[in-house]
């Protein structure tokens, strides 16, 4: 992958690394995950961007694209592939602070939201009935809106898609919602 002239997107914070139980499964962006690849995941970069991750600790970096949503953990800002996060020395201690800087981001498909299109996910609730509940008071709270729960890899997820699903709405809705004993929202990009 090679990077041309200068990021539209820069952002520093902590990456974190994904590897065995995610492999073999798909990505958000239909591919399969190889944690060989140089990958990453990300809340709201568009799919296929592709970003420089430079270790700030060591002065490493890798360029990886984004084919997948994460991290859900808070204040983590992007989820490298086991590959990338041996190349910048992410592998051993789990987290560093980096920074990412956004290049080539992909052409926006035909009848795309321009900003693109986002949900609000909430999680991790510790059983099934716990999310099927949050799901039941959203849809009361959100008439139109699209609600789903899931099992995810930290418990069960909800998902809110707003009935319009540009970054805006999706805002309004993750500052609505006040859980006192549950991860708070995230906004996640759809596209």
């Amino acid at each position: 992958m090679e990077i041309h002239g200068l990021p539209f997107a820069t952002e520093m914070g902590i990456a974190s690394w994904y590897g065995p139980p995610y492999a073999g499964r798909k990505g958000a962006d239909g591919t399969v995950y190889d944690q060989n690849a140089m990958t990453a995941a990300h809340l709201t970069l568009a799919l296929g961007t592709v970003v420089r991750v430079t270790n700030l600790g060591t002065g490493q970096s890798a360029v990886v694209r984004i084919t997948d949503r994460g991290p859900f953990v808070r204040g983590r800002i992007i989820d490298l592939s086991l590959r990338a996060a041996k190349e910048i020395g992410v592998y051993r201690e789990g987290t560093a602070r980096v920074r990412v800087e956004a290049f080539n981001a992909p052409p926006l498909k035909p009848n795309v939201l321009q900003g693109g299109r986002w949900c609000v996910q909430i999680g991790a609730f510790p059983t099934e009935e716990d999310a099927l509940q949050e799901k039941a008071d959203l849809l009361g709270r959100y008439p139109g809106a699209k609600v789903m729960e899931f099992a995810g890899p930290t418990g069960h997820w909800v998902r809110i898609n707003p009935k319009v699903a540009d970054r805006q709405h999706a805002t309004e809705i993750a500052n609505g919602i006040h859980l006192p004993d549950a991860a708070q929202p995230y906004m996640v990009r759809t596209d």
